[in-house]
């Protein structure tokens, strides 16, 4: 009769405590290194990429954030100097608007109580930042209309220069009024053309 053979023993089981250990040691280790490389570097990367990619939006947003606040202070510092502009243009016109300019010396002519005698516009004067527009003028009336009428000149909103004013003629009216005749170069600007502008100092 043969004699029973012992069945063999499992390895793992035979191994010792110590043996046994470093085996699941090792086992977890090799676990742990295949899901670092396997999922938490590529997790990593994307986190990185995710947080530059944040920082560069975030760099974006205060650039258009300080882009906005210029346009903004630009819109409003054009928006503010708008009624300046119309107001220079009024002071210094683009263009020479000669007949505005005779119609307003007329108008305050006859509201100041003055007759018109000659009105003899004059050829145009380039300056170094402006173009004179001058008009002899001969008025007659009263003194204080004289005086009126120049205040009323200087209360216009386009600039005007009263020059080489000369009082003569003075005779008595029907009414025992002093009447004078008054001659005035009556000057006017406007904003100069490009390449019209005569070097400083120096008049055509």
């Amino acid at each position: 009769m043969a004699a029973n053979t012992p069945a063999p023993s499992n390895s793992f089981d035979g191994l010792p405590v110590a043996g046994k250990a470093f085996i699941l040691v090792l086992i977890v280790a090799i676990v742990s290194g295949i899901y670092y490389f396997a999922f938490h570097s590529s997790i990593s990367e994307e986190l990185e990429n995710a947080q530059l990619n944040h920082t560069r939006l975030e760099q974006e947003h205060q650039e258009a954030e300080l882009r906005q606040q210029e346009y903004l202070r630009v819109t409003q510092e054009l928006a503010a100097r708008e009624p300046i502009d119309r107001a220079n243009k009024r002071v210094l016109p683009e263009n020479a608007e000669i007949a505005a300019f005779l119609q307003d010396l007329n108008r305050v002519a006859e509201l100041s109580g003055l007759q018109m005698n000659l009105v003899e516009p004059r050829p145009e004067e380039a300056e170094a930042l402006y173009v004179r527009i001058p008009v002899s003028l001969s008025l007659s009336g009263r003194f204080h209309q004289m005086a009126k009428f120049f205040y009323n000149v200087s209360q216009l909103e386009r600039a005007i220069n009263m020059e080489n004013i000369t009082l003569t003629d003075p005779a008595t009216n029907s009414a025992d009024e002093v009447v004078l005749k008054v001659d005035v170069l009556a000057t006017t600007f406007r904003r100069p053309l490009e390449g019209e502008v005569a070097p400083a100092g120096v008049t055509p």
